[in-house]
């Protein structure tokens, strides 16, 4: 799996599998993964500035970080949806 994938599953270890399995199936999930890597490490870098535009950049990336963590979990709660057809007749 991708970065982006193992970062994922290491903020959700106890959704790991259906981490994993998710990220095999669906491509916009592996870039999910991907982009809330990528957010989380922006995030570090602006903890560790001292530019004027600080405050407010962490402002936004943990803005960011929160919508994307809420989208995770909406993904991994509807993949765990198992729709049942009726038996045929």
């Amino acid at each position: 799996m991708a970065n982006g994938v193992g970062f994922v599953k290491s903020c959700f270890k106890d959704r790991a599998d259906a981490i994993e399995e998710l990220a095999l199936r669906r491509e916009g999930f592996r870039d999910l993964c991907d982009d809330f890597e990528i957010a989380n490490n922006e995030e570090v870098r602006w903890q560790q500035s001292t530019a004027p535009e600080r405050d407010e950049r962490l402002a936004e990336y943990r803005e960011l970080i929160d919508s994307m963590r809420t989208e995770i979990e909406q993904s991994l709660d509807r993949a765990a949806v198992v729709l049942f057809k009726p038996p045929r007749r």
